[in-house]
């Protein structure tokens, strides 16, 4: 699990180059079809099937994408779920294999994953000491996803304990029956594809409907699903071999609704995660020098277990409960155990074949209740998780990797507790023109305890033992209001966070004082303007304009420096004053039946004071842009896609040695439904589609992920262009 885990130490004695800045581009996305949501209310529970009240509502927010799974599964190869987001505003991502199979990382707005909440049907998902989610841990999760909201700036107080720079929101099933080429109480679905770099996904999902929910019976709902994804990478020997699982058993009537969760994954990923200098670029851009060593014939070769394993397993029990047309009740618990190790070759810093690892437990409970109304709707929910934790290493000095002593053990607690209430005011309703006021008030208390031995002690100037214990209450307000009028929509927010630091903060703080928590002021205005334009052949032609411009301010943000751990983790730390602020621009356009157009683009600003001087922050790019072209006719889907990320610096000293140069990649996506539907036998055929994806059509070398240390600077290329197919089967 331990996301880019691995020493720079023998990477970092490579030479560094000088790397020139990239120019921009601009064009844009395929999630920017802004809307205004639909004026009935929902009561969501969980995973569960949503009971409606019919009673109207605004929720329009400038600054969030949703996406339900069919359209986040249509281009589904196998990749780690940010690969799938990445056409989304202000989105980049990279990944440590060159292919988004093995480790992958995104950022939002500059912000990267460990300030990124991410949360499955309202249970967190990100580890409570690292903060971050290793994707990798649960492949191919978007199979298992029903729907899925992605929200910039700062969430709800419902959408976890920190949302902090970002949210992702993941539903699974629900027992709202799926659509299906048959009648009857059986859906099933088989998925699969290879590709080049031996790269191949096999997933079959099944799900059983019994009963009526408006019967005194009511409906049950078995589902499960199984995924298994295997790559060889770009990276030369950054294989991965990942396993995911899911299953749920729910029943609910018009009122009631019950929902067990089970879900979890296993992967083993060989290391790719030192990353190559720029002279290596030019030679060998595949090269991984991972576990490599000098035999004893003088030869190099590669110890063949430098290898990171990991599984974890999750366990969600869901209730809901409608009373009447206003009160509702929902609650869940959760329980989730994560182990694994990695191992690696390691001639410098220790001595000797060693290991490390760790065993977690997390677990807690949610509890939230609503009122709805036909003026105001109110929600007051209480969550409670813990977190126990161990640290380990283990060493072979002889270099066999079979004969492991214990050298380090260091442990972490952590409670989370956070208690909220926010409201919405429908102070217009009428016909055309509505205004929503909205408020959000959540007092959050974060207990964390660190003792033990301090795993990162190998690096100068560490402590070797780890003692902290640090008690932080937050105080989270937010408020805002919707204006909506004749398809055109107006929302301004503000919201106050707090993010406390990680474990990895406090054990690599070299600074006399401990690492602070950060707080963000996040202020969003956003503008969108839904409209149809009548053509001569009759066709209505929708199209949307949005615009989002946000400031967010810091104090003491923990930015990036570009470094890494001895284990590969990100080293942060704190800047009294910076800010990030930008303009999102997006738009939407179906010039025809057959033929849509979609697009987005960010400009920002990211920077952090120095003294008297305001200086980039590192990962930040000033402009991302996205572009999408869809033609769909007669059962064949076609998608182009292109994404574009302007330089970013890899240090937060605007080094223009340390450069991520500008890049621009094209995908497209293409797909035919067979037409079975017409055949007399159609009633006993399924549904297939075939699909095929070319990644990176016109060939682009580029590295979209990178770090330094001040003397070294590494850089992390990914694959060419690369073609994976295969074929959909639904009954």
């Amino acid at each position: 699990m331990f996301g880019a885990q691995v020493a720079v130490q023998t990477a970092r004695r490579m030479k560094s180059a000088r790397f020139a800045a990239a120019v921009l581009t601009v064009c844009l996305a395929p999630w920017g079809m802004l809307r205004a949501q639909d004026d009935t209310l929902t009561i969501e529970m969980k995973t569960l099937d949503v009971i409606e009240v019919s009673v109207p509502v605004i929720q329009v927010a400038n600054n969030r994408e949703e996406t339900k799974r069919e359209e986040l599964n249509a281009h589904n190869a196998g990749q780690n779920l940010p690969y799938l987001l990445q056409t989304m505003p202000s989105m980049v991502v990279t990944s440590d294999d060159g292919l988004g199979i093995g480790y992958t990382y995104f950022h939002v707005r500059g912000t990267d994953q460990t300030r990124i909440n991410v949360t499955l049907n309202e249970v967190p998902l990100n580890d409570a000491e690292s903060q971050s989610l290793f994707w990798v841990n649960l492949t191919d999760m978007a199979s298992g996803t029903s729907s899925l909201q992605l929200q910039r700036g700062v969430g709800t107080s419902a959408n976890g304990g920190s949302s902090f720079g970002a949210s992702v929101n993941l539903r699974t099933f629900d027992t709202q029956v799926v659509e299906s080429p048959h009648p009857g109480p059986l859906r099933a679905e088989l998925d699969f594809n290879g590709g080049m770099y031996n790269t191949f996904r096999e997933m079959v999902k099944a799900d059983v409907y019994l009963g009526d929910k408006q019967s005194k019976k009511g409906l049950w709902h078995i589902g499960g699903r199984f995924s298994k994804v295997n790559s060889d990478g770009y990276i030369e020997r950054a294989k991965s071999d990942l396993l995911s699982y899911q299953g749920e058993v729910g029943w609910q009537n018009s009122k009631t609704a019950v929902m067990l969760t089970a879900f979890g994954g296993k992967e083993k990923t060989y290391m790719a995660w030192y990353g190559i200098d720029a002279d290596m670029l030019k030679i060998n851009r595949r090269y991984n020098p991972a576990g490599e060593y000098i035999d004893a014939k003088g030869n190099i070769a590669y110890y063949d277990n430098q290898t990171d394993n990991y599984q974890q397993h999750h366990v969600h029990l869901h209730v809901g409960h409608r009373f009447n047309n206003h009160w509702s009740l929902s609650a869940t618990g959760h329980y989730t155990y994560g182990t694994g190790y990695f191992e690696m070759y390691d001639q410098w810093i220790i001595g000797g074949i060693v290991q490390r690892g760790l065993r977690n437990h997390f677990y807690g409970g949610i509890l939230s209740t609503k009122y709805i109304h036909e003026k105001a709707d109110l929600q007051i929910g209480v969550a409670l998780n813990r977190y126990q934790g161990l640290q380990y290493g283990n060493i072979d000095p002889l270099f066999v990797g079979k004969n492991f002593t214990q050298y380090m053990e260091g442990y972490g607690n952590k409670m989370d507790g956070n208690v909220y209430a926010k409201a919405n005011w429908r102070v217009l309703h009428r016909a055309k023109e509505k205004l929503t006021l909205y408020g959000d008030l959540q007092y959050r208390l974060v207990d964390y305890r660190i003792w033990g031995d301090n795993e990162e002690a190998t690096m100068p100037g560490l402590p070797v033992a780890a003692d902290w214990h640090k008690t932080w209450h937050f105080f989270n307000p937010k408020a805002g209001l919707t204006y909506l009028n004749a398809g055109h929509c107006l929302s301004a927010t503000f919201a106050l966070a707090h993010r406390e630091p990680t474990r990895n903060n406090f054990v690599t703080n070299t600074a006399p004082q401990d690492p602070l928590p950060e707080r963000l002021y996040d202020y969003e205005l956003g503008y969108t303007y839904s409209g149809a334009g009548l053509l001569k052949s009759g066709y209505t032609m929708p199209w949307t304009l949005g615009l989002n411009l946000y400031f967010m301010d810091y104090d003491n943000q923990l930015i990036t420096t570009g470094d890494v751990t001895s284990v590969g983790y990100l080293i942060t730390t704190n800047v009294k004053k910076s800010y990030r602020t930008g303009v999102e621009f997006q738009f939407g356009v179906e010039w025809t039946k057959w033929f849509g157009w979609h697009g987005n683009l960010t400009w920002s600003r990211n920077k952090w004071k120095d003294g008297g001087v305001w200086r980039t922050i590192s990962f930040s790019p000033d402009w991302t842009a996205s572009n999408s072209f869809r033609f769909h006719a007669a059962g064949f889907t076609g998608d182009i896609q292109t994404q574009v990320v302007s330089r970013q610096y890899l240090g937060n000293m605007e080094d223009a040695k340390a450069i991520l140069k500008a890049y621009t990649v094209t995908n497209v996506q293409l797909s035919y439904l067979l037409p079975l539907h017409k055949s007399k036998h159609a009633r006993y055929l399924p549904d297939i589609t075939l699909k095929c994806q070319l990644n990176n059509i016109f060939d682009t070398k580029y590295e979209s992920n990178g770090g330094t240390d001040g003397t070294y600077v590494w850089y992390f290329p990914q694959a060419g262009i690369n073609v994976h197919g295969g074929l959909i089967v639904r009954w």
